[in-house]
Order: C-alpha cells, then structure tokens, then sequence
C-alpha cells in the first residue's frame, strides 16, 4: 500500500474528538493508538483489543506521526468532514 493510500485512512471530523486525527471516521484517535504503541503494546494485541482495525491502520497512524515530526503538511493530505 502506497503512503498517500495509507494517510486516506486517517481523517479529520470536527465533531468527533474537537477534529484530532481518527482512523478510518471510527471513534479512535490516530494519538490512542501512537500512545498505546509507545507505552509498548505490540500491534497484534492491538488488533486483538480493536478487532475493527487493520494492521495498516496502525501502519497508518505511524506514517502519519513519521509526518507530522518531519515536519509534512499531513493535515493538508487528511479527509476533513462528516462521514469521512
């Protein structure tokens, strides 16, 4: 999967967590997952704890944190809106 396809999985809705990056619209915070993962959850037992999530959706929020700390316009390359 390409980086431009893996950043349309993270989104942006106003109305869901005052607009932070969420995955795939789904009420979980792109910063959830980063903090989980860095508290030293593996993805398996993350996948295991969300089942709706995908392996590329943790791969997601990690391109997207690898983004934004390079210092990328990433919010520019997010879905903004409802249902998105």
């Amino acid at each position: 999967m390409t980086d431009e396809k893996l950043l349309e999985r993270i989104t942006v809705n106003p109305e869901i967590f005052g607009g932070k990056p969420i995955i795939r619209g789904l009420r979980i915070a792109v910063e959830h997952i980063l903090g989980m993962l860095a508290a030293g959850e593996t993805p398996d037992r993350i996948l295991t704890e969300y089942p709706f999530l995908e392996p590329e959706d943790i791969q997601a929020c990690l391109l997207f944190a690898y983004r934004q700390v390079a210092g990328e316009q990433v919010y520019e390359r997010v879905s903004v809106g409802e249902g998105a």
